[in-house]
């Protein structure tokens, strides 16, 4: 079963986000703040990352910034109130697989987690072949 964490400030998504995954057959555990999952965080092993951008200590991409300093590269998505042009362009620098606006269709989301699982399994299976 694929573990997806669902990080955002805002309980009505968090929770509405929880359900959905966990309907489409994910193991979604959900976080109020980037500090909850960095805090909490028991290994790098998670599937897809779905995370807010704007939250009140860190902001999605500090997630991002922190995850990359150690070493840990898994899918994120991001899901925002607040997508413009800058930030799409800041989240395709850092590697975001797919980038949305708030309010989002449960089907989409659950279509795209699904594709970045997929495409960094291919990606993994590639630089294998290359070593």
């Amino acid at each position: 079963m694929p573990r997806v964490a669902v990080i955002d400030d805002d309980i009505s998504v968090r929770n509405a986000f929880g359900l959905i995954l966990t309907s489409a057959g994910f193991e979604a555990m959900v976080f109020d703040s980037v500090e909850s999952f960095m805090e909490s965080r028991v290994s790098a092993d998670w599937d897809c990352i779905v995370t807010d951008l704007r939250m009140p200590s860190a902001t999605g991409f500090d997630l991002l910034e922190r995850l990359h300093a150690q070493g840990s590269f898994p899918p994120v998505i991001v899901v925002t109130a607040f997508a413009d042009a800058a930030h799409r362009k800041r989240a395709r620098r850092l590697g975001v697989k797919a980038f949305f606006s708030k309010p989002i269709d449960d089907q989409a989301l659950v279509d795209a987690i699904h594709w970045a699982i997929e495409d960094d399994a291919r990606l993994h299976r590639y630089h294998q072949k290359l070593i």
